[in-house]
């Protein structure tokens, strides 16, 4: 069984994810696009009541958390704990 570590950070809107995922695939060099998923809140209607996450593949283990994190966080994100 091939396990593999799957990150996901946490982004305020659209834009946001989209930027972070052109930055990861940039400073990591990914081997695949990160896939971009629209998080509606709970009971919300409103597509502005919406996050976006940013889901890495990372099968060789080798993104260090708290750089996600950092990079996320300079987009008012976080990363989501494991």
């Amino acid at each position: 069984m091939n396990d593999v570590t799957r990150h996901v950070l946490v982004l305020p809107d659209r834009d946001a994810a989209e930027e972070v995922a052109t930055e990861l695939a940039t400073l990591f060099g990914l081997a695949e696009e990160p896939q971009l998923v629209r998080d509606a809140l709970a009971g919300e209607d409103d597509a502005e009541d919406a996050q976006w996450l940013v889901v890495v593949e990372d099968a060789a283990a080798r993104l260090d958390p708290t750089a996600l994190d950092d990079l996320a966080a300079g987009h008012d994100g976080w990363l989501e704990a494991p």
